[in-house]
């Protein structure tokens, strides 16, 4: 062999080395574990099967029931999954989504600053109607079919006590929270 080819091949033998020698101390550098616990799961809703009908829904609890059990700590924890596009600081800011301090009983499509969607204006009847606590109810359900055309892309919440719970920690983040429902005269 000549000096020529012995050069060439010590090069990209040297340059074999050194990228490998890069990776693995890169790889050690920034190495992460995987997480012990998921961020959040985001269901998605199932279409009924091709040529049937879905199955009738169990009869809904009315919500003032739902709220004489819930807790507001959990709820804290449930709202977790609503932050990535809501605030719920006193005076805090619009992000994707209104922010959320005051929201039980206020009128819908009403947060100062915040461009709703059309199909919001028009649920809210011209912000005549209020987030009431069976407003929430059936709206964290499902937004979408709540609110037609919403432009929120949250998938809802379907279990009745992950969303009394939420409503019952939105219900402290005012300054005078309006009265709870009572379970007693509760209808559905």
């Amino acid at each position: 062999m000549n000096s020529y080819v012995n050069t060439a091949v010590g090069a990209l033998l040297g340059t074999i080395f050194v990228l490998m020698s890069v990776s693995i101390a890169s790889e050690g550098i920034f190495h992460s574990e995987a997480p012990e616990k998921e961020g959040f799961a985001i269901v998605a809703e199932e279409a009924p099967a091709a040529g049937g009908e879905a199955a009738p829904a169990a009869a809904a609890v009315p919500i003032a029931q739902l709220l004489a059990s819930a807790d507001a700590k959990a709820g804290e924890a449930v709202f977790k999954k609503c932050q990535a596009c809501h605030d719920g600081t006193k005076g805090g800011p619009n992000k994707v989504g209104p922010n959320l301090f005051g929201v039980v009983d206020r009128p819908i499509a009403s947060h100062e600053g915040f461009a709703y969607s059309s199909a919001m204006k028009d649920f809210s009847k011209g912000s005549s109607e209020k987030w009431t606590f069976e407003n929430l109810n059936k709206f964290l359900t499902a937004p979408k079919k709540d609110v037609p055309g919403t432009a929120m892309g949250f998938a809802g919440l379907p279990k009745d006590q992950d969303r009394a719970n939420v409503i019952l920690y939105l219900h402290t983040l005012a300054d005078s929270p309006v009265p709870l429902p009572d379970p007693k005269t509760a209808t559905q």
